[in-house]
């Protein structure tokens, strides 16, 4: 079950997409939303930057014109907190809010000024890592909605699952369960290789695994192109923790060309 949702912010038009995404998946789980977003000390408030949730919800249709802000939680199922987060690194402020409130899901764009590729250059802490062990759906580049900014409308029924014997993928399915409950969306698991790993859905019975060949990262693009899946879904691992893993990793050359998104799940 999601009970909270966070979105990291720079503001850029290239974050609106992982934002319209971060507010309709709330509104699914009638769950929190946290919009986040880390400013310099020196910098001036940033807190009229922040997305219009209410004028977003109105333009789907699940607020009335005219509506309050109170609305928000009471009629659309969504309790929205823009935090601003004063710190000179925007990675620290981050992990320190991270760290305290733990949401079960990250949403957030990958391109951009303080999207992906900010948090993974440089060094990353060990309070980064643990902060950001958290299933995360990234909005790489090339990306294709699977949310209609007119309308709210979700065009999502098949995700491809790319599993493998190491990293094993006993945790990402406990999260990946949570995450697409009573969402009606076909989960499509494949391995690149002949290798294929026993996995066991949560009634207890073994998982139909797909064997599929080629290079790892061409294969998985592949196949997801070519079986119209509208989501990657991938278990990640990492010794240090979630960023280290996807840092130069599978996970991360995936989301950078995918033509959908990538909802990343430590394993």
């Amino acid at each position: 079950m999601i009970s909270a949702i966070s979105h990291p912010t720079d503001f850029s038009p290239e974050g609106q997409m992982a934002f319209l995404h971060a507010l309709r998946l709330a509104q699914l789980y009638r769950c929190r939303l946290d919009l986040l977003h880390v400013r310099r000390p020196d910098e001036d408030d940033t807190f009229a930057r922040f997305p219009h949730v209410r004028e977003v919800l109105i333009r789907w249709g699940a607020l009335e014109p005219g509506a309050t802000v109170e609305d928000i939680a009471t009629k659309a199922g969504v309790t929205v907190r823009k935090v601003e987060i004063r710190d000179s690194d925007a990675v620290d402020g981050l992990s320190t809010f991270l760290l305290s409130h733990r949401p079960d899901l990250l949403v957030m764009a990958t391109h951009g000024r303080s999207g992906l590729n900010a948090w993974l250059s440089g060094s990353v802490s060990h309070e980064v890592a643990h902060a950001t062990h958290i299933p995360t759906l990234l909005f790489g580049p090339h990306a294709t909605p699977f949310v209609a900014e007119a309308d709210g409308a979700v065009a999502l029924d098949r995700a491809l699952v790319p599993v493998a014997t190491n990293p094993p993928a006993g945790r990402a399915l406990l999260e990946l369960h949570a995450i697409t409950d009573g969402l009606p969306l076909a989960l499509d698991f494949v391995t690149v290789g002949e290798d294929v790993p026993h996995l066991e859905g949560p009634d207890g019975h073994a998982l139909p695994i797909r064997s599929i060949a080629g290079e790892v990262i061409e294969a998985i693009l592949t196949e997801a192109a070519a079986s119209g899946a509208g989501l990657i879904i991938m278990p990640t691992a990492g010794q240090q923790g979630f960023l280290d893993a996807l840092r130069g990793s599978t996970t991360e050359q995936v989301v950078r060309r995918a033509s959908c998104p990538v909802l990343a799940l430590p394993a």
